[in-house]
């Protein structure tokens, strides 16, 4: 009985104060949207941030070169070689906790196709460098050890890099321009949902 009373004394209120209840309402509605918009939009940053720690690997650790000096400057750290392909090996079998290592030469280079070109950065990796950053294939295959043996001139095409100089053909198969050395593409990585300038494998 008293519950029903204040049910009635409290629409008699609304009706008596329209105003007053309509603004009270929309308050309501305001806040509860500003709510769930600032929810919803720090889920989507989190979201953003775990995607993006996750495309660089999330327990991965970069181990870079020394740094040279020219002129009384320092050039900063990797302007000197002084990392071999052995310290990476021996990285890999001798540090406890090291899954596996991989070097890697980097610097940047205009890649040719017929009458196309595109700047881009040029990385040198090994084969287990894939599994490393987490990346994946869209098409082809990764570089093997027996190909790096051989010193057999290959390829993998960033998307950027395909999209620019093939547009919607197939890339993999074709023979690209490096630094005026051919080289076959044999595999295409995977789109990482982000701008960047993608890499170009090469041995």
């Amino acid at each position: 009985m008293f519950l029903l009373q204040s049910i009635r004394i409290a629409l008699r209120a609304l009706r008596v104060n329209k105003l007053r209840s309509a603004l009270t309402m929309l308050g309501i509605v305001i806040g509860v949207g500003a709510v769930i918009a600032m929810v919803a939009v720090g889920s989507g940053a989190t979201q953003r941030i775990q995607e993006q720690i996750a495309s660089i690997g999330s327990n991965l650790l970069m181990v870079l070169p020394g740094s040279a000096t020219s002129g009384g400057m320092r050039m900063g750290f990797g302007s000197t070689m002084t990392l071999t392909e052995d310290d990476a090996r021996a990285i890999a079998t001798e540090i406890p906790g090291v899954l596996t290592a991989s070097g890697s030469i980097r610097g940047t280079a205009q890649v040719v196709f017929g009458n196309q070109n595109w700047s881009t950065a040029i990385q040198g990796t090994a084969p287990d460098y894939l599994e490393i950053r987490d990346w994946e294939l869209d098409s082809g295959r990764f570089f093997t050890q027996e190909d790096m043996d051989g010193a057999t001139k290959m390829a993998v095409l960033g998307q950027t890099v395909k999209d620019n100089l093939f547009g919607d053909g197939e890339a993999v198969g074709q023979i690209v321009r490096i630094k005026k050395v051919p080289f076959a593409v044999i595999g295409v990585l995977a789109r990482k949902g982000r701008t960047r300038t993608t890499r170009s494998s090469s041995r």
